[in-house]
């Protein structure tokens, strides 16, 4: 927490998981947009499958089992069985908290135009099926976020209904996606209280350039930041090649890491207190 407030910066992989340690995060949000990027290399539009993201999940979880993860779990992957398998599957995984999310199966980004909205008896059976599913697995306290897309087409008045509804239903928090100002969102934590309401913020998307400040003055009680990692590699990749292309060497890239700097990175030194406790030496003269 930051303040009484859950920051969660956006992860995708192995590296930005580690990196987002390193610089002292305490939850970690695990980006379906960027997860689909990283592992496919396509865009958000309901591409990547069910097993990409608990595969993705699981992974990012094992770096740092203290470290809770909140997770993108898109509409649940289908029906309420689906949703069921995806609630279970991620709480084996040891994930803290996911969102489901109210557009149709063909979903897409929240941040872009078009979206296709499921009708709320669908969108509240799946939460429903989510709740049942944590219920039938021994002690799982697994947070689960209900988040709707409807503000873009329907506006506030139906987003909120269905977060209403929604919380009902048992959702432990709510999120309305996309949403547009200060006053949206200061009305969205008034309306929904005592629920703990949930932020996502990315830059040239449908929301504001929210700072932590921001939402933490305004109520908030979970701030995601999705594409911060994501967006970064872009940017830093691309220079990285134009610049190999232009130069010819990696050298300035590099800023002076070699692979035994690099590995550190992702855990070296732990792996290696690992193999010294079990009595090894294979690794004492790295």
């Amino acid at each position: 927490k930051s303040g009484g407030i859950i920051v969660a910066p956006g992860v995708y992989d192995g590296i930005s998981a580690r990196l987002a340690l390193e610089a002292g995060f305490e939850t970690l949000y695990m980006s379906g947009a960027a997860t689909t990027a990283s592992m496919l290399g396509q865009p958000d539009l309901a591409i990547a499958t069910q097993n990409d993201f608990v595969q993705n999940a699981t992974m990012i979880a094992g770096l740092s089992p203290e470290t809770p993860i909140i997770c993108d779990a898109d509409t649940g992957f289908g029906g309420p069985v689906m949703v069921a398998r995806t609630v279970t599957a991620y709480a084996r995984a040891g994930i803290a908290g996911l969102h489901i999310e109210d557009q149709v199966q063909s979903k897409r980004c929240g941040h872009l135009l078009g979206k296709q909205i499921a009708p709320v008896s669908e969108f509240i059976a799946r939460i429903r099926a989510a709740v049942a599913a944590r219920a039938r697995l021994p002690g799982c306290d697994i947070v689960l976020i209900a988040r709707t897309d409807a503000a873009q087409g329907f506006g506030m008045d139906e987003a909120l209904k269905r977060l209403k509804l929604a919380i009902k239903a048992g959702a432990d928090v709510a999120f309305v996606e996309g949403v547009r100002s200060h006053e949206e969102l200061a009305r969205t934590i008034e309306e929904l209280s005592p629920t703990p309401v949930f932020l996502n913020v990315v830059h040239g998307g449908s929301t504001p350039d929210f700072t932590i400040e921001d939402a933490k003055a305004l109520g908030v009680k979970i701030v995601i930041f999705p594409m911060i990692s994501a967006v970064s590699a872009v940017h830093g990749i691309r220079a990285a090649f134009q610049s190999l292309k232009t130069t010819g060497s990696d050298v300035s890239t590099a800023k002076g890491m070699g692979p035994k700097q690099f590995f550190q990175v992702m855990g070296l030194d732990d792996a290696i207190e690992i193999d010294k406790a079990a009595g090894g030496e294979a690794y004492s003269d790295l």
